[in-house]
């Protein structure tokens, strides 16, 4: 007899679902969702069922519970799917491992903390075929109860693969979702197994896909990304120097990584320097702020230029440009109340940044 494919055998009354299907066949699988559990007790079993409940013949699903130490596992074992348990090794071990126990040609990370919207994966399977590289779809926010937020981020719809490549090479960056709101061709995923700089798994694969094929990018929200306070990313959060600084560093080794993936696929093409890319700059500048020290006038005028060359609206890049030029002339204070308006969820406006500024500036009543 096999030996289960689960290190707990789950109790008699859980039944088992081997895939997205009762019925899926891993072999006819067009796409894998593969979810990944870090002491995320609360939120796994939503994750797992919005995938299980969507009943896709052609979707294997696997779960990889990454040495969580609270009761994970056991919430996991409840909705009966193909699932493992392994010594903690990160998000990017973990989805590797996920990975080399799948088969279907296309891959979704979904984050356990993160959910799928009914009728998600037939309009993401629809949109496959052998040249696409990667999908991309917006996600909708909500919190840790459910509520909605808003939406992540907006996105175009498009399908392309120069456009978006020159782009890559000019920037280092473009814009995207985080992981749960990206489809990857299986073999883009295989980038992973290059990665010895860190353990996200949102980083090398979403930049090289233009070298690999087409993005299709859709702006309907298929999926939900849940604020609660753990997220890696900090979203919505004010950033520390801390965050700051891993952000800079994640920015400069993964180009530099995708720089030796670029030679090896479109050999006589440029990469941006990263300490030229605008992403860099930016976020220097906002180290500056949140360590106490006020940015440089000097290189006020090479931000403002690199502003100028970046894909935002004009709106965006006017809202930008005032951000760069107050926080280069006000008191630190002041300037990290600037930051931290900025780096809100949801809607911002310039009466808005010019009411918390006041509110700072207002005397404490006695």
């Amino acid at each position: 007899m096999d030996a289960p494919e689960t290190s707990e055998v789950t109790g008699p009354e859980t039944e088992i679902r081997q895939g997205c299907s009762e019925s899926a066949s891993r072999d006819a699988a067009k796409l894998a969702v593969i979810i990944t559990c870090y002491n995320y007790e609360a939120f796994v079993e939503r994750a797992i069922n919005s995938v299980l409940d969507q009943k896709r013949d052609d979707c294997e699903l696997v779960v990889v519970d990454d040495g969580s130490t609270d009761g994970s596992w056991q919430a996991i074992g409840r909705c009966g799917a193909r699932a493992f348990r392994i010594d903690n090794r990160g998000q990017l071990g973990a989805c590797v491992y996920g990975l080399e126990r799948t088969q279907a040609p296309f891959v979704l990370f979904l984050d356990a903390d993160d959910e799928l919207k009914p009728g998600s994966l037939a309009a993401l399977i629809d949109e496959l075929d052998e040249r696409v590289a990667k999908i991309q779809f917006a996600l909708t926010l909500i919190d840790a109860d459910d509520r909605p937020m808003g939406a992540f981020s907006s996105l175009d719809a498009f399908r392309d693969r120069e456009g978006l490549l020159d782009e890559v090479l000019r920037r280092g960056v473009y814009k995207t979702p985080p992981t749960s709101g990206n489809v990857f061709r299986r073999d883009v995923c295989e980038l992973l197994r290059e990665v010895d700089y860190d353990k996200a798994v949102d980083g090398i694969i979403l930049f090289a896909a233009p070298l690999f094929g087409d993005v299709v990018s859709l702006s309907e929200e298929l999926g939900y990304y849940r604020v609660h306070g753990r997220n890696d990313s900090r979203f919505g959060q004010i950033p520390t120097a801390g965050i700051i600084e891993r952000d800079i560093d994640r920015f400069v080794v993964r180009t530099e990584h995708l720089r030796r993936v670029v030679q090896r696929l479109a050999p006589g093409r440029q990469l941006v320097q990263c300490r030229d890319a605008f992403y860099y700059r930016e976020r220097k500048f906002c180290l500056d702020i949140v360590s106490g020290h006020r940015p440089r006038l000097t290189a006020l005028p090479m931000l403002l230029a690199g502003l100028a060359a970046e894909p935002y609206s004009l709106k965006v890049k006017l809202a930008m440009m005032a951000f760069f030029v107050l926080g280069s002339v006000l008191p630190s204070e002041a300037a990290k109340t600037l930051l931290a308006y900025r780096s809100k969820s949801g809607e911002r406006s310039a009466l808005g940044f010019a009411r918390e500024f006041f509110r700072f500036r207002a005397p404490a009543r006695r």
